[in-house]
């Protein structure tokens, strides 16, 4: 057995996920370095410390951790910041206070879903009214009739949203994109926050981004994707290429293109490494 995690820690973990992901360059994302979207990074530093409580509560349900951190989070800044981010790391957090290694627990977690994690989820939704969410022909948050359980929403989702599908495949992205691609970084030397940079792109080059998809159609999301590759696909992060990836950076928000689920699996990604780390773990 493994250690499990206090609330307070997991807390803590969070909130330096999300603060370390606001330090990294991530082309088309609100940094460090540039705002973007109507954004600045104050309100992602206000949405962190806000939602952490609901989302570290002991032994509270992934959808009521979720919902509180969204409910917290428009309270304080008015606007959707940390959905993606809460729906991903919600059931990280949950997993963490178990006793089993990690992904056990993690996989105990998405198949133990109660009836009222789907309407707290669909809850948080409809409060955070993401950009470009559209209608679904089943199991659409804003329709009416039986609500399905949490597992059946998010597999009718999945072929259209990577943090749906995460839900059906163990968090499958987590593990076989984002922690090689930290692990790899800092093997080369790399550290925060270019460690953190090098995630994102892994994401932004890896698979096309699900929030350009819903805003914009997956045909403009894969053409973000190739770009990406063209561009950023042997970059030397080690030189601090501070000026390349701010060029894009400002092609990608000309655009009006927010890569915002590369964004979130980064913290992700993150809280992931960090609570494996702070558990003892080896994966």
């Amino acid at each position: 057995m493994t250690a499990w995690l206090p609330a307070a820690t997991v807390a803590d973990l969070y909130r330096a996920a999300c603060l370390a992901e606001l330090d990294a360059l991530k082309p088309g994302n609100v940094h460090a370095y540039a705002p973007g979207h109507r954004m600045v990074t104050a309100d992602f530093v206000t949405s962190a410390a806000v939602s952490a409580p609901s989302l570290a509560a002991a032994g509270a349900r992934v959808g009521a951790r979720v919902l509180g951190g969204v409910e917290a989070t428009r309270e304080a800044v008015g606007q959707n910041t940390n959905l993606g981010i809460l729906l991903l790391c919600a059931p990280l957090a949950r997993a963490a206070e178990a006793t089993e290694p990690l992904p056990e627990a993690l996989r105990a977690v998405l198949a133990g879903f109660e009836t009222a994690d789907a309407a707290d989820v669909f809850s948080a939704i409809r409060r955070a009214n993401p950009g470009g969410l559209g209608r679904a022909a089943r199991h659409d948050v804003a329709g009416e009739g039986p609500l399905p359980t949490l597992a059946e929403a998010m597999a009718e989702a999945a072929p259209r949203d990577r943090i749906a599908r995460a839900y059906t495949d163990g968090f499958g992205d987590l593990f076989a994109i984002g922690l090689p691609a930290l692990a790899a970084a800092r093997a080369r030397g790399l550290a925060p926050p270019w460690t953190t940079t090098a995630v994102h792109l892994a994401y932004l080059m890896g698979v096309p981004d699900s929030h350009i998809a819903r805003k914009h159609g997956p045909e403009r999301a894969e053409a973000v994707q190739a770009e990406a590759q063209a561009r950023l696909a042997g970059l030397d992060l080690g030189t601090a290429p501070i000026e390349t990836l701010l060029d894009y950076d400002r092609s990608l928000k000309e655009a009006g293109l927010n890569p915002g689920t590369s964004a979130d699996f980064t913290v992700a990604t993150l809280f992931l490494d960090a609570l494996i780390a702070a558990r003892g773990e080896a994966i």
